[in-house]
């Protein structure tokens, strides 16, 4: 089932390339619905099946690269699932988000369903080669979204993506390799590694390991100071690129932590845990305060990412200290993490798709040229405001819950960290209001650019149609969340046995 899941979008996309030039631009678009709601059902199917505490589930073997010990490996788990779930949301949302679109539309269609094949494969994956290979496929692929539908300077957007990620991924690919030589017998496979831990007792060498995978997972989360191409790369990529870049890219650097540096390193992770909780606190704060500063609503937006990411490195950093706190409280930091990244791709994804819809009608991100929108368009001022009071983890959202879990994991152990992080919530609370009080409140006020209409409409059935239910996920989760716990807590608590070795 997974392996279905995980190709039948390319599948897909090879078939909409196949079809004659003539073929109606509607039934590309019911084809490429009608397969991103597949999917989710396929997801849901999974979950449906999976049981809780079980370990990794659905798992397929399968020879590969026999002599190289590289192999077709894939599963589940309770990091991974959820993780699946988001992307099937997120690519579903912006298959309707994208209904009105006509340039070059079979293209964009089919680029966006290899997406979806990179970022499902990277999270079943259980083969480390197998996991660069998607890792890389999906930089790719965003690089051609950005550079083909952006726009302002997005050639220039799109390299600067392009170059930063791909030697990010080099350093990760040396890093598997220098795992793959300590291994004995020699293999790739994350499951058979981590029953080995070839690193053990081999602290320069399994830091040097840990340095190349943390650099090529950190530059993809992205954390500072390897934060430079996210704000570039979201300003000028297409709507529903920055908001599959923001919900499920970054997240393929934070869930590698979980899947590959803390248990196939444990003795390495615990050594230089205190790094990663000092980049956590400099990704909250330098986040939030830049975002704060910004004129550029987008822009704005994209600077929050670094500052939610953050709370997920503080996270499973604080989580590593495996004398100072119960086990309790590192589960509820590890935990969390997971939450965090659901969260966030969820109501970011929303942010970014709203923030489409002021360029469509206006060609402008600029908040100090816009006034007044919540008389012309009420639902669209109601949905900014839900998302930008989930984005600050406002009680009834998942955000809350997510950050409620790392904060109460990572106090025991590292207290003055956790306290500074506090400080981010509060500028993040200061920035979205502002945002929401220049772009909403007082005289109606649009920008004068080339082509504005005189009036800015309300959302349109589509639009709504993709950013209403990630908002209502994001509602349910922060005050149903159990369904959601239920399947991570337990893979939580193995991370951290793995850790503790």
């Amino acid at each position: 089932m997974l392996t279905a899941l995980v190709f039948a979008p390319t599948a897909v996309a090879v078939l909409l390339l196949a079809l004659p030039g003539r073929t109606p631009v509607q039934a590309v678009r019911a084809l490429w619905v009608a397969t991103a709601a597949a999917e989710l059902g396929l997801v849901i199917a999974v979950w449906a099946g999976y049981e809780t505490g079980g370990g990794i589930q659905y798992e397929v073997r399968a020879r590969w690269i026999p002599n190289a010990g590289v192999g077709y490996h894939v599963g589940v788990d309770g990091l991974s699932l959820p993780l699946l779930a988001l992307t099937c949301v997120l690519f579903l949302a912006c298959a309707v988000y994208a209904l009105r679109d006509r340039h070059r539309f079979r293209e964009f269609a089919a680029l966006f369903l290899f997406l979806q094949t990179t970022c499902l494969g990277l999270f079943v994956s259980l083969d480390l080669i197998l996991f660069f290979v998607f890792f890389d496929l999906s930089i790719v692929a965003m690089y051609f979204v950005i550079a083909g539908w952006g726009h302002g300077d997005a050639k220039r957007a799109a390299l600067k993506f392009f170059l930063y990620t791909f030697i990010g991924s080099l350093a990760l690919l040396l890093g598997f390799i220098g795992l793959y030589l300590a291994a004995s017998p020699h293999t790739f496979d994350i499951v058979d590694l981590t029953r080995q831990n070839p690193l053990a007792g081999r602290g320069t060498y399994a830091g040097l390991v840990l340095l190349a995978i943390g650099l090529g997972l950190a530059v993809k989360t992205p954390t500072v100071p390897f934060h430079t191409w996210l704000p570039p790369a979201h300003t000028e990529a297409p709507a529903a690129g920055s908001a599959i870049l923001a919900g499920v890219l970054l997240k393929m650097g934070t869930y590698g932590f979980l899947r590959i540096a803390m248990p196939l390193l444990p003795d390495a992770w615990r050594r230089y845990a205190l790094v990663l909780v000092v980049i956590g606190v400099v990704s909250v704060l330098y986040g939030a305060l830049v975002a704060l500063a910004q004129t550029d609503f987008k822009r704005m937006v994209a600077y929050t990412s670094v500052n939610h990411m953050g709370y997920i490195v503080l996270a499973v950093g604080a989580a590593a200290a495996t004398t100072d706190t119960s086990a309790q409280a590192r589960s509820l930091a590890v935990t969390g993490s997971v939450t965090q990244m659901v969260s966030h791709g969820l109501i970011t994804g929303a942010l970014f798709l709203l923030a489409g819809v002021l360029h469509d009608r206006a060609r402008s991100y600029d908040m100090g040229a816009y006034g007044g929108l919540a008389a012309p368009a009420p639902v669209f001022a109601a949905l900014t405001g839900v998302a930008a009071f989930a984005s600050l983890g406002l009680p009834g959202f998942s955000g809350f819950i997510a950050e409620f879990q790392i904060f109460t994991g990572a106090l025991g152990p590292r207290p003055l960290a956790t306290a500074l992080s506090v400080l981010g919530i509060l500028l993040t609370a200061g920035l979205f209001l502002r945002a929401l009080r220049q772009l909403l409140m007082g005289p109606v006020r649009l920008p004068d650019t080339p082509g504005t209409p005189r009036a800015f409409t309300d959302l349109r059935a589509h639009e709504s149609a993709a950013v209403v239910p990630l908002l209502a996920l994001a509602v349910v989760l922060g005050v149903a969340p159990r369904f959601l716990l239920d399947v991570i807590e337990p893979a939580s608590r193995t991370v951290l046995e793995l850790l503790a070795r």
